[in-house]
Parts: structure tokens; sequence; C-alpha cells
């Protein structure tokens, strides 16, 4: 793993300009869904399978002020990852590099990546006829090449640096030691399940940023076959539930928007 690459997000030099989020659409083609519901700005900012990373908006209080910060998200690329031990058909694929990446082609739609994911990354395509699990591929071919990811290699401020996992971890520590009235004593990520290739700096607690603070460090694969070789059935049927549920949803909004549409408007006489 010493040769493995890692981005460095520093929380505290990010400014919410969003070059990340475009920069990773381009790069991966992905194309904006024509949502017949308008969207709230929270749905906006969750993950999606057209949208791999997005920045989220917290407003805190620090030493009696408020303040904002912003959070870029995306997959984490656990170095031991749950989703591909979890993943019978080998669809998911920790590569020497650092990227955990998904090949469609081997997929089977089985989605128990998405139980095992201690981070609730992967999305899935419940409207597709063929859908696929949709995740970060943290730029896999870029990355080969020695090159930082696109959402990188645009950030203005730097808030976002790439790079060796162990020379970024040293940075991080360096960081903290030469601002320790600024940074809180933890890289998240350097050691949550077992460690992952993205790591964070930040000048507030994490659990107030919407990071999972209950993930252990222990690998998570060391769990994940103990409960879901159990549950074949179990999540089969549980997946069919929420295809269910989605499509019923996704109808019931597209109906109350058509009819919102359409009703009479009322005029003064």
């Amino acid at each position: 793993m010493s040769d493995t690459k890692g981005v460095l997000v520093d929380i505290t030099r990010c400014i919410d300009c969003e070059s990340c989020v475009v920069a990773c659409r381009l790069y991966n083609g992905l194309e904006v869904k024509d949502n017949s519901v308008e969207q709230t700005q929270a749905e906006k900012d969750k993950l999606a399978t057209d949208k791999w990373t997005v920045v989220q908006k917290y407003k805190i209080e620090k030493n009696g002020n408020a303040v904002r910060r912003f959070v870029k998200e995306q997959c984490l690329h656990c170095l031991e990852p749950a989703c591909a031990s979890a993943c019978f058909s080998k669809a998911f694929q920790k590569t020497p590099e650092g990227p955990v990446v998904y090949n469609e082609k081997l997929c089977v739609g089985c989605r128990y990546c998405m139980i095992a994911c201690p981070f609730e990354i992967p999305r899935y395509e419940w409207d597709k006829a063929f859908p696929r699990v949709q995740k970060c591929q943290m730029c896999l071919a870029r990355v080969a090449g020695n090159q930082m990811p696109a959402c990188a290699s645009v950030c203005p401020t730097g808030a976002i640096a790439f790079g060796n996992r162990e020379e970024l971890l040293k940075e991080a520590r360096s960081r903290i030691a030469a601002n320790p009235g600024l940074y809180v004593n933890h890289i998240y990520g350097e050691k949550e399940a077992g460690g992952t290739s993205w790591l964070y700096l930040s000048d507030v607690p994490f659990e107030q940023l919407g990071f999972r603070t209950d993930v252990p460090y222990r690998p998570i694969p060391d769990y994940t076959w103990q409960v879901l070789r159990w549950t074949p059935h179990i999540f089969i049927g549980w997946g069919a539930l929420l295809t269910g549920m989605y499509m019923y949803t996704r109808r019931r909004a597209e109906v109350q928007a058509e009819e919102e549409m359409y009703a009479p408007v009322d005029k003064d006489e």
C-alpha cells in the first residue's frame, strides 16, 4: 500500500465554488437528469447516479459565532473496500493505484455493495431497465498516469491535494502541528474502516459536518460476509420492496406536479 495514491481535502480551504463538481461531470460524461419535479437544495446536494461528487453546506457554531463550512463528498476509496469484498461477481475492484472501480459488465444487480459500504456511497439506477451501481471512480486513467483526479485539478484554493497517501498523511500531520489552534487533531480517513484513500482535515469536529464517526477502525471486510452470507433471500426481498417504493413515490410526485401545472388559476373579478 506504500505506493497507493490518495487525496487530502482541507475543509478550511473550500469556498463552495463547485468547480470540482463541474469537472467531475464533464470528465466522466455525466448528464444532468431532466427531473420532472423540482428538487430542493438539500436534494441537489446529495450524491446520485448522475452526481458522483457534491459539496455539502453546513452552518455551525464555532467559538460562539455562526460559520459556514463546505464539505466535498464522494466515494472515499477504502484501502480494504467493503463493496469489493461483498461483490461476489467482482464488479467492484480495488486497483493498485488506489481507486475502487466498478465494471458494469460484471454487475448482477444484487446491491450487496450498497449494504456493505460503511459510508453509504453507492447509488443504484432504480428507474433504468438495465440499472447500474454508480459512484466516483477517482478518475483511474488519470491517477494511473500520475495525474490528479479531475476534481483536484481545477480546485482554485488548493483545498484538494493529490499525491502518495503516506506523503499526504505526513502533510496533514504537519499542518495540524503547525496550526494546533486551527485544526482538530484528527485526520479523517487515516484509520476509519481500515483507512481510505481520501483524507480530510477540519477545524471543527467531523461529526458536525455529517461524517460518520461510528465507523470502526477495523477493515469492514472483516465483518462483511459474517452478515451478508446469511441474507440473500432477505436482501432480494428488500431490493424488490425499495424498487416498488421508489417507483410509487416517483409517480405520485409526477402526478402532483402535473395537477399543479394544469390547475385553474383564480383571478380577481
